[in-house]
């Protein structure tokens, strides 16, 4: 579903108002930028849907293991008693993956998978970049229809007046719909963050038994190093091998390897 309305905003975009137009720079500039944040918004999406989010071993809470732990004495280890598994401190059990998984914020339906610590970074960038996209594609719409009043509308598209209104219509409506909403899932990731909280631990009021990162540390714990361009690409790490063997497991319905 994601995929489509992106592909859908990309078509109107290059076919209704890109290639029309009469400067041969502005599509040029308006189409490499606005396809390069589409791409950048998939290959975010892709990374999120296939990275493990973090989850913790399924049954990995049996005596054999737990006495390999080798605990202090006074030491305490906590079981989930719905996945039997050993939870680490911060970990939350997902009822849709049916895992603990490791600093969960939550479960996001468009990208099918947990948002969590192994993952977090990539669904930030994917929320960025739609949103990016979505106020792209409002102001090249916005545009679209001064130029055409001014003008002839059979002038305008290769498509007829009535199609071409339609399809702006249905763009617009997408474009200010997610602008919406992934400018503040964008800003609630960053605040998140940036104060070492995740959505699940705000919402259940949880006192932090945890030494909280400040600010920049918890960016560079998220993201990767000091700030650099490296932060917005969604290509960074990824082998292609790897890739591949993630797509056909999910495919399987196999489980994350951890």
């Amino acid at each position: 579903m994601t995929w489509f309305l992106v592909l859908y905003a990309d078509f109107v975009v290059n076919f209704v108002m890109l290639l029309p137009a009469k400067s041969f720079w502005y599509s040029l500039l308006n189409g490499a930028a606005f396809n390069s944040l589409a791409v950048f918004a998939l290959a975010s999406h892709l990374r999120t849907m296939l990275t493990d989010p973090g989850a913790v071993p399924k049954g990995n809470a049996t005596k054999e293991y737990m006495e390999s732990l080798q605990l202090k004495p006074g030491e305490v280890i906590y079981k989930c008693p719905k996945c039997c598994s050993i939870k680490p401190e911060r970990a939350h059990h997902c009822s849709i993956c049916k895992r603990c998984i490791k600093k969960m914020d939550h479960h996001c339906p468009w990208v099918n998978n947990c948002v969590g610590e192994k993952n977090q970074r990539f669904f930030v960038l994917f929320t960025m970049y739609i949103s990016l996209i979505s106020a792209h594609a409002l102001g090249l719409s916005g545009m679209h229809f001064f130029t055409c009043i001014k003008t002839q509308w059979n002038e305008c598209s290769t498509f007829s007046p009535g199609v071409s209104v339609l399809l702006l219509i249905f763009l617009c409506l997408e474009a200010i719909l997610f602008l919406t909403f992934t400018a503040v899932m964008f800003g609630t990731q960053i605040h998140s963050i940036c104060n070492d909280e995740t959505e699940i631990e705000r919402l259940k009021n949880e006192k932090p038994t945890w030494e909280r990162r400040v600010r920049w540390d918890g960016m560079k714990a998220v993201f990767g190093g000091p700030p650099s361009f490296l932060w917005c690409n969604p290509f960074t790490g990824l082998r292609l091998r790897r890739l591949i063997l993630l797509i056909h497991s999910r495919r399987s319905g196999s489980e994350f390897s951890v």
